[in-house]
């Protein structure tokens, strides 16, 4: 049992990014422990690691969770700034070399696949990954039917209590969304509306083609060496024991662990579960990841091609 987190406040910033992005983030910089950096998955937001980042806090690690360019309060990329995959490996690059140590990167789905990118060509980046519910290669059926999900209502809801009950019809399995956890995924347009916290534009310059990027995606993986652990869902729609297999043989020195009633929303689905699951493998890992250097940092002003 994960022990209970505190209530403390996450202090929110905001930070430079690459290519002139801003990015919103969240903070607990207590800990002497870390740090920890969290990525999110693909239409989430920073919000989603709020009970694990408390809870690991808790135990005395510094975390620092952001929206990815385009999700939530961060930057969206201009009407002349096509979304690109590097785009998010290179803010990844900047933000994990602006920290005191290289961090453990606790990053979900999209943000899991461009840390692979950031660390293959920045090795060293992070001193440890955990990778949720994301593998190189993955059931392309499943990300259809989240994409086809995410772009079923173009013009929004007309009330949080709407979003609501299409949430739950495509979660059955999960509880259902409070309004004040809504208005972490939906902004007002100012017509009424309440529309999704993302750029549409994203779908089709990101998300759409993603399948052609599998093999630089393995060939990254495969570049790693850094400590690795897979968290995985036993009822994922995205990674199955095939792309599993897979990228254990890409990356030989990693750990697996399956929660067998989770979904591709892992951490979501049974946080407890997953937040244990993250804090063992953190006790495990060498000791120099217990204490956080006194050290400034060596700040990131560029990125590797």
């Amino acid at each position: 049992m994960v022990t209970p987190p505190s209530l403390a406040p996450l202090s929110s910033l905001r930070l430079d990014a690459a290519h002139g992005a801003v990015l919103a983030a969240t903070a607990d910089t207590a800990g002497r422990r870390g740090p920890i950096l969290f990525a999110h998955g693909f239409g989430q937001t920073r919000h989603a690691w709020n009970a694990s980042a408390r809870a690991l806090a808790a135990h005395g690690f510094q975390t620092l969770a952001y929206d990815a360019r385009g999700h939530g309060d961060s930057d969206w990329n201009p009407a002349d700034l096509p979304y690109h995959g590097d785009q998010f490996a290179d803010d990844l690059i900047v933000l994990a070399g602006e920290q005191s140590r290289p961090p453990v990167l606790v990053a979900a789905s999209m943000g899991g696949l461009f840390g692979l990118l950031a660390e293959s060509r920045w090795p060293g980046l992070f001193s440890a990954m955990v990778l949720v519910d994301i593998t190189p290669r993955w059931d392309t059926a499943g990300v259809e039917r989240i994409l086809s999900f995410m772009t079923a209502h173009p013009q929004g809801f007309a009330s949080l209590a709407e979003a609501a009950d299409v949430i739950a019809a495509y979660l059955p399995h999960r509880p259902r969304k409070s309004e004040d956890s809504l208005r972490a995924l939906l902004r007002e347009d100012g017509h009424s509306r309440w529309r999704w916290h993302w750029d549409p534009r994203l779908v089709a310059e990101l998300a759409r083609d993603s399948e052609q990027h599998q093999d630089a995606l393995a060939d990254a993986a495969r570049k790693v060496k850094c400590p690795l652990l897979l968290v995985s869902g036993g009822r994922s729609e995205l990674v199955n024991a095939g792309t599993i297999a897979d990228f254990l043989a890409l990356a030989p020195h990693a750990s697996h662990v399956q929660l067998p009633q989770a979904t591709h929303m892992l951490a979501g689905d049974d946080n407890d579960a997953f937040t244990a699951t993250v804090l063992n493998y953190l006790d495990v890992l060498p000791p120099a990841l217990a204490a956080t250097s006194s050290a400034e940092p060596e700040h990131v002003t560029g990125v590797r091609s």
